[in-house]
């Protein structure tokens, strides 16, 4: 059985991005994400394989996204 890793949402890894597609599981109610911890996944941006916990925050031409769906539109 594989390690888990327990991930804030709004942690900046490929696991946590909307555009990686990977096998991972999302708690909404707790804001977690949980992935296995050799999981890879394709970066639908870049169209590469990449490891789920890979950290984006030095890539210059990353475009993560979070997880967090985009808040409702106001009522005028």
């Amino acid at each position: 059985m594989a390690e888990k890793l327990i991930l804030p949402h709004e942690v900046k890894v490929c696991a946590t991005c909307s555009y990686w597609d990977g096998e991972r599981r999302v708690d909404a109610d707790m804001k977690l994400v949980v992935v296995d911890h050799d999981c890879h996944g394709v970066c639908m941006v870049h169209e590469t394989r990449k490891p789920g916990i890979c950290d984006v925050r030095t890539e210059c031409d990353c475009m993560w996204e979070d997880l967090e769906p985009d808040g409702e539109m106001p009522v005028l």
